[in-house]
This record gives structure tokens, C-alpha cells and sequence, in this order.
């Protein structure tokens, strides 16, 4: 992978693991006896407590033990609970990004954040009521591509609504979930006509209940 990435003229972090590189880690281990991997720490609050974010780096160590080997940086992020020392949270990645204290931080965020897309973004489009399926056979040519990017469209606009457009934020809330939400849009524009979107919202408002606004700064 780290190979194809270069190719294409693209930059990389992928998890690496010491089951998956021995190599690498045998070199880490050497280094690291004599010294050479560099740390940095961090404290940062969660928002409901004190985190320490222990970092591990090192610049410019072989991928493989054939050559020629691909050299890549490689960097590791421990997360304890300051209170107990609880181990909250441990991964370690591969880039080509040369690593510095601030930019170890970065890349790890970076590392992390591949996850948080898989379950913030995907995983709403397949069970939230976008109904996104693997739909590779759909059609001869293109017909799976223009499907998969309607819903990432539908997605992209409810994202920007649920953000900025007040009334959408006070029927989302008073409906709650977002597949409860679709439900009823599909049930009333299958029975009634409405003239535009906001003619459709302001039908399904209830301005009885006081809805608390989402602060879209």
C-alpha cells in the first residue's frame, strides 16, 4: 500500500502493527535501547477530564528486511486518564510525513480519524435511512457510481440543513431520529402535495414545543 501511495504521487498513514511489520519493529526495539526514538507528551482535557497523550516517533526506519526496503516514519500515541492512569485508547502508523513534535500530534489525529469517518459517515448512510447498500452490480456502466452519489449528495445537503436552516433543526429535534424523519417525509409526499421543501417543514412543525437550536459556530 505504501508503495502504491508513492506511485500515484500520494501521501500516506496506515496502521502498522508489530504482527504485521516485524521488521520494523525489530529496528524499533534496537533504537530504542540505544536511545533514538524520540517522545513527546501531552495534556489535554475531553471535555470531562484530564487526558496524557504519550507519543513515540522515529523518522526514516526500513518497512521490510529485503532490499531495497521502503523507509517510512513511524509513530505511536498511548492515551491514559490522568486520574488513574488508565489506559484509554493505543495505535501506532506508518507516513511519509516527516515527524516533529507538533507534527506527530497531527499525524496520529489523522490516524485516528479514519474510524470516526467510517462510523460518523458510512455507517449512517447504510443504517439511518439512506439505505446505502454495495451496489457494484447495479447496472452495465455507471449506474452504482450515480446511486452511491446521490446519497452522499442526499447526505452532504441534510449535513448542511442540520447546521444552518432553523426550521429543519426544530423538526429533527421533534422528530428525533433521522430514519424516523425520512419515514415521514416518504408518508407525506406519497399522500399530499406540497408546493416547495419549506411548505413540506412548516406542514410537519409543531411550534408548540420550544426547540433548543443547534449552534452551527
Amino acid at each position: 500500500m505504501p508503495l502504491l501511495s508513492i506511485e500515484s504521487k500520494f501521501n500516506f498513514i496506515f496502521v502498522c502493527l508489530p504482527t504485521s511489520h516485524p521488521t520494523l519493529y525489530e529496528w524499533l526495539a534496537f533504537l530504542e535501547a540505544n536511545e533514538e526514538v524520540k517522545t513527546y507528551q501531552q495534556r489535554h482535557w475531553n471535555g470531562c477530564y484530564f487526558e496524557i497523550r504519550h507519543y513515540r516517533y522515529l523518522n526514516q526506519v526500513p518497512l521490510r528486511d529485503q532490499q531495497p526496503a521502503l523507509l517510512v516514519n513511524w509513530c505511536e500515541v498511548r492515551i491514559y486518564r490522568e486520574s488513574d492512569s488508565l489506559l484509554l485508547y493505543h495505535n501506532s502508523w506508518i507516513t511519509n510525513h516527516y515527524l516533529a513534535p507538533q507534527r506527530v500530534i497531527l499525524v496520529c489525529a489523522a490516524g485516528r480519524s479514519r474510524w470516526r469517518t467510517e462510523n460518523e459517515n458510512h455507517n449512517v448512510l447504510k443504517t439511518r435511512g439512506y439505505h446505502l447498500e454495495h451496489n457494484f452490480g447495479h447496472g452495465s456502466q455507471h449506474l452504482a457510481s450515480f446511486l452511491l452519489t446521490l446519497n452522499v449528495l442526499a447526505f452532504l445537503f441534510h449535513t448542511i440543513l442540520h447546521l444552518v436552516d432553523e426550521r429543519y433543526q426544530r423538526v429533527r429535534f421533534q422528530r428525533g431520529t433521522r430514519k424516523g424523519f425520512f419515514q415521514d417525509v416518504i408518508c407525506l409526499t406519497k399522500y399530499l402535495l406540497f408546493d416547495n421543501w419549506y411548505h413540506l417543514l412548516n406542514f410537519m412543525l409543531d411550534d408548540s414545543v420550544p426547540i433548543p437550536l443547534v449552534n452551527s459556530s
